[in-house]
């Protein structure tokens, strides 16, 4: 017969052979983005569009490019002559978090420098949809992603499935 403490420590291989056969077979997980790189036609431009409009960090900044940082997220802007001339018709774009204490002085910002809108807001908490010097499409952001699974579940798209996940995270 095995005691208790025995029977705990086999419980505890078990749950580490589990985990370790979980990701042979599916792989470890990501554990978030690294970095994002935006090609830019004209590097000055772009630099001062991230960093003075946005409110960027620079970091470093050389011949054809420069570090960024927008909150936590580390941005590259990369010099290249194959930038897209056109605005791209998909829904893909890159959203940035601004406080709802911020979302106002921005809102302002953008209609005093004309900036081009690509969309209005229909979701969830407060956004500007904009279009940045190279026709890369961003919005500003209030809210995150507790709050948008929090208003699709009063609220749910279309045929939307909700996945268990654990209460620490939902908060």
């Amino acid at each position: 017969m095995q005691n208790s403490v025995g029977f705990t420590q086999t419980i505890k291989y078990r749950q580490l052979i589990d985990k370790i056969l979980h990701r042979i077979k599916f792989g470890a997980m990501i554990s978030g983005i690294n970095h994002l790189t935006l090609a830019v036609s004209c590097l000055e431009k772009s630099f001062q569009f991230y960093t003075q409009t946005l409110g960027c960090k620079p970091l470093a900044k050389w011949k054809r490019g420069a570090y960024l940082l927008a909150g936590d997220l580390w941005l590259c802007l990369s010099l290249d002559s194959n930038t897209c001339s056109k605005i791209s018709p998909d829904y893909t774009h890159i959203a940035f978090t601004v406080s709802l204490e911020e979302f106002d002085r921005y809102k302002r910002k953008i209609r005093e420098l004309n900036l081009r809108l690509w969309k209005e807001n229909t979701s969830e908490g407060d956004s500007l949809y904009i279009i940045d010097p190279d026709n890369h499409k961003l919005e500003l952001h209030v809210g995150n992603w507790q709050t948008r699974l929090a208003a699709t579940q009063q609220n749910p798209y279309e045929n939307m499935i909700f996945f268990d996940l654990p209460e620490e995270e939902m908060k």
